[in-house]
């Protein structure tokens, strides 16, 4: 775990860092802590964080999101049409190795992935693809 130094300057944290406070302010710094919850990988991310004074070390309290399952299927089916953005990209840079049919049979894959990625409704069958 990292250690960290809050800056408190009335009741208010000026500043966060994560190397030892110079002496002549040493009043003004305190430790502090990250508190981190469990987040659930792919469902849930972290939103800004809350400083808790009353804690000592002081507490860098940080929130949970939920992850709708519509956000998480647009950025599978952005990370799915990569693969196609990619293979132009490797033709593009050696012309020789242009080929429509593998263009083609890329593209029916990616949209078997997209159609998969469009019919789940929940977390559980995103996960499962």
């Amino acid at each position: 775990m990292t250690q960290l130094f809050v800056k408190v300057e009335n009741d208010a944290i000026t500043q966060c860092w994560d190397t030892p406070f110079p002496e002549n302010e040493a009043g003004l710094w305190r430790e502090a802590i990250e508190v981190r919850p469990e987040i659930i990988p792919n469902r849930q991310g972290y939103t800004a964080h809350t400083f808790d004074l009353t804690k000592t070390p002081v507490e860098i309290v940080w929130g949970v999101y939920d992850i709708p399952v519509e956000d998480r299927k647009a950025s599978l089916v952005a990370n799915a049409n990569f693969s196609v953005s990619q293979l132009l990209q490797g033709m593009a840079q050696d012309p020789s190795t242009f080929d429509p049919a593998a263009i083609e049979a890329e593209k029916a894959a990616v949209q078997d992935k997209i159609d998969a990625i469009n019919a789940a409704t929940t977390h559980d069958e995103l996960d499962a693809l």
